[in-house]
């Protein structure tokens, strides 16, 4: 029989119950007892979800982020964090955001803030972890209380439990030196926590324990193979059964080494790396289980079962009960229930496969493996019919659209003038002074914009009311920033849910879901938009609302956009042409909204990059074949434009480093990246790369309440000035601002402004 499993559930609830409960706890609205009694709820109804499978993961869930988690189950916790006392989980906020709850008096003595811990993206996901931190005093010390309670409240409710943890080396792979310390040197220091760890969960009669190791589809070099191989033969044991998990790729030439681990299972991503599955099953020793992900855990369409049956049973014939089946990966990265999309599109919606649809198709799956495919028929045939009729249906080709594409020429991508013609150009014609100050975009989105979107949305204001309502918004956002003394500004982008799904929306091609919520990080969650078909543009998407707001202000307005590789990145994609394809049809559609705010008057217009380098292979050997379609799409999106408009592009929450020349080749006239949480060692790269254009490293952590200082802000820019000329800087903060609120933005923005007058006096 076919063992199912699967490697972790999403933790924000099916209607985001975790965000708005953690949400109000932070604003002290509730208390520490009513959070985590939210949290238990979800997971009971989770497991509860997932009682059709043989084995449950537990361990998974997280009131922030799972690799923070194993931080402080590992006992590494910054030494900012650890004069601390009291709570666990405060604290676990504290290095999250920087601080916990704030405004109850119960909560008075874990109001104090500290700066956040690093955050970046989850190897090519959206999801972002925070960075775990080392120094050569790192010492490890377990605490596994978090894990253990999981547990017993699992085996209370009759779960067959799967404890779920993050592998050593992998940890130390995620993390980051704040000196010169070699992360492998730590691995004697960590792995006798590891095998404290296996031998309580021995203790507690856990059979199975599944450690992710994803660092193994990734190109290593020998001495972090040589790590993994010492690792698993210090942790081997009798007392307790290791299945082995990798995901997001291929193993490629670490398919030998991990098939050679002395752990009792191996996980492989078999949606991505089914071609290795001969390879696999000749080395992999006969007493080992292969657990093959065979249910795509990374995006929403419908597998193809009958496909999938057509090279698995033969897998389970000469496996037999040593074959497991489970998804590719966690489905953290997908939607919780499709059945709560009640107005999709029919047609589309029969495409789709949320969380609980993935394993009720994995459930079909087993069956099939284990009684036959007569026994599934009826369940077999639907899913053929839905994927014929999406392979056919006409909504998903424009002819229109692909014969444009097939015209692009590199002539699209070419500025009329090289940077330095440009930047006289554009500094005679907007005058602004040294370090110029701007914010990235978005301003705070109130309960009162949210409220009249949706009230708009539900046909409950009428279009007059609403744009009334959107424009007193934008003159409130024109009015402060004048008032703080921007240089650049911003409409604040009252009228946007989303960066991604508001540009989704107005585009062919495009599908919205109602509560298909993804975590991006904490209580952050994204509604990515369903890209199923070519992408058009029927008509201007922001030059309303642009030139509404540039006719308020005689200071230079900038228009904002969502590039290309963005949306892409941040939708759920078509998996039905290559994404290079779907990303080139993304820039001509930006291309015609950059040239009509152009026509406009707007002479600065930003195109957010944000997502460019969370789309790099995890493999250095395929990063330049996508950086070649990824920058090429960019620059078809922005260089139409005269040497007069000055196009800028923002980045955030990855590490920029190793692609810098590619973010070069971009050729915006500038760029923002995020810099604050690293305390600006992501400039780190201009010490040898010489960047030619304008930048704005972002001065102060958006993402924490914690207000900056001037003199923070002035230290920052001094060490950006040490590597690139002062009239080359400017002045911002590190993301959009529409998570916070306008008593945290104005203190903030206040200190910013005052810094980049304390600099302007150094030049």
């Amino acid at each position: 029989m076919v063992t199912t499993h699967n490697l972790g559930f999403p933790r924000i609830g099916a209607r985001r119950e975790l965000k708005f409960a953690l949400e109000s706890y932070w604003k002290g609205q509730s208390s520490r007892d009513a959070l985590t009694a939210l949290g238990a709820t979800l997971r009971q109804r989770h497991w509860q979800q997932q009682s059709a499978l043989d084995l449950v993961p537990v361990g998974d869930f997280s009131f922030y982020d799972q690799v923070l988690d194993t931080s402080f189950m590992l006992g590494n916790l910054p030494e900012r964090a650890r004069h601390f006392h009291g709570d666990t989980l405060d604290n676990v906020f504290r290095v999250a955001r920087g601080r916990s709850a704030q405004g109850a008096e119960e909560h008075t003595a874990c109001c104090a803030g500290i700066a956040a811990g690093e955050m970046t993206k989850w190897f090519d996901t959206n999801y972002h972890y925070i960075v775990p931190e080392f120094t050569a005093d790192t010492t490890f010390r377990l605490d596994a209380s978090r894990l253990l309670q999981q547990l017993a409240e699992a085996r209370a409710q009759h779960v067959r439990a799967k404890p779920v943890i993050i592998g050593p080396v992998s940890y130390l792979w995620l993390g980051k030196a704040k000196d010169d310390t070699d992360r492998l040197a730590l691995l004697e220091r960590l792995l006798p926590v590891y095998a404290e760890l296996l031998a309580q969960l021995a203790a507690q009669g856990v059979e199975w324990v599944q450690i992710d190791e994803p660092v193994l589809v990734t190109e290593l070099d020998a001495d972090w193979q040589q790590a993994l191989g010492h690792a698993y033969r210090q942790l081997a044991t009798d007392h307790i059964r290791v299945l082995l998990a990798s995901y997001f790729g291929p193993l490629q030439d670490n398919l030998p080494l991990a098939c050679r681990l002395p752990v009792a299972g191996l996980h492989v991503d078999a949606v991505n790396a089914r071609d290795e599955l001969p390879s696999l099953l000749k080395l992999l020793p006969s007493d080992k289980v292969l657990s093959l992900g065979v249910i795509n855990g990374r995006n929403i369409w419908k597998a193809d079962l009958a496909a999938t049956l057509d090279w698995l049973e033969p897998v389970a014939a000469q496996l037999g009960e040593r074959l497991w089946i489970a998804p590719s990966c966690s489905l953290l990265h997908v939607p919780v229930d499709l059945a709560s999309e009640q107005k999709l599109d029919a047609d589309i919606r029969s495409w789709l496969a949320f969380a609980l649809q993935k394993l009720d198709e994995l459930a079909v799956l087993a069956t099939a493996l284990n009684r036959g495919r007569t026994a599934v028929a009826a369940e077999l045939a639907e899913n053929a019919a839905a994927i014929a009729a999406r392979r056919t249906s006409p909504r998903v080709t424009n002819p229109a659209v692909k014969a444009a594409v097939s015209c692009i020429s590199p002539a699209l991508g070419q500025r009329q003038s090289p940077y330095p013609v440009r930047i006289r150009k554009q500094s005679a014609l907007l005058a602004l002074p040294p370090y110029p100050t701007t914010t990235i975009g978005s301003f705070p989105q109130t309960a009162e914009i949210r409220q009249v979107r949706s009230r708009y949305k539900a046909g409950e204001l009428s279009e007059a009311a609403y744009r009334t309502a959107i424009q007193a918004e934008i003159a409130h956002c024109i009015r402060e920033q004048e008032a703080l003394g921007l240089d650049v500004l911003v409409h604040g982008e009252a009228e946007r849910n989303d960066m991604v799904e508001y540009f989704g929306e107005q585009l062919d091609g495009y599908a919205f879901s109602q509560f298909g919520w993804v975590q991006s990080y904490g209580s952050r969650c994204v509604k990515p938009p369903i890209l199923f078909g070519d992408i058009s543009r029927p008509k201007p998407m922001t030059v309303e609302w642009i030139r509404y707001a540039q006719s308020l202000t005689d200071k230079p307005m900038k228009g904002m956009l969502t590039g290309p590789v963005t949306i892409l990145n941040w939708s759920f994609v078509r998996d039905d042409q290559p994404r290079s394809v779907s990303c080139q049809q993304l820039a001509l559609a930006i291309r015609e909204e950059v040239l009509d705010l152009e026509r406009a008057g707007v002479r600065i217009i930003q195109i957010d990059e944000a997502a460019l380098r969370e789309g790099l292979p995890l493999r250095r050997s395929q990063w330049q074949a996508y950086l070649d379609w990824a920058v090429e799409a960019f620059r078809i999106s922005a260089n139409g434009v005269q040497d007069e408009t000055q196009i800028h592009t923002h980045m955030c929450y990855s590490e920029f480093n190793d692609i810098i020349a590619a973010i070069a080749g971009m050729d915006a006239d500038v760029i923002t990246i995020e810099t604050s949480r690293s305390d600006m060692e992501l400039l780190d790269v201009f010490d040898d790369f010489k960047y030619p254009n304008e930048i704005g490293p972002g001065v102060y952590d958006i993402h924490s309440p914690n207000i900056p200082t001037r003199e923070h802000i002035v230290q920052l820019m001094q060490k950006a000035a040490e590597r690139i000329p002062a009239g080359r800087l400017w002045v911002n903060p590190d993301c959009g601002l529409k998570t916070r609120q306008w008593a945290e933005v104005i203190p903030a923005l206040t200190q910013m402004v005052a810094a980049a007058r304390t600099l302007r006096a150094t030049v």
